[in-house]
């Protein structure tokens, strides 16, 4: 059973290209240079929003176990490191899981 961890940030739409760099620059090789048995990958989405711009992370684990071996034992707590903190103006403080049940895929 994978599990999808999403996260909400939004930025001024002034510094949504320099979140952009440290999330792709900085923050996700930072995860992947942990090498979590069970992380899969993550999933990027940015839509700009009047005068903020939102990203959202989707990030795939083997299971609930996998988060906690990322996050610990409050696993829901967000991952955020002040690189980030820094160009971002609000975020989601804890990060919700869902379950997968099935994924289709058109041909």
């Amino acid at each position: 059973m994978a599990i999808k961890r999403i996260w909400h940030g939004w930025t001024t739409r002034e510094n949504a290209q320099a979140y952009r760099t440290v999330l792709l620059g900085q923050v996700i090789p930072g995860i992947e240079a942990k090498s979590i048995a069970g992380y899969r990958g993550i999933e990027v989405l940015k839509r700009d929003l009047g005068s903020e711009t939102e990203f959202i992370t989707i990030m795939t684990f083997d299971s609930l176990q996998s988060v906690i071996d990322f996050q610990g034992e409050d696993y829901e707590r967000c991952y955020v490191p002040d690189v980030a903190q820094d160009v971002l103006k609000r975020w989601d403080l804890r990060s919700a899981h869902y379950e997968v049940l099935e994924t289709r895929e058109s041909s």
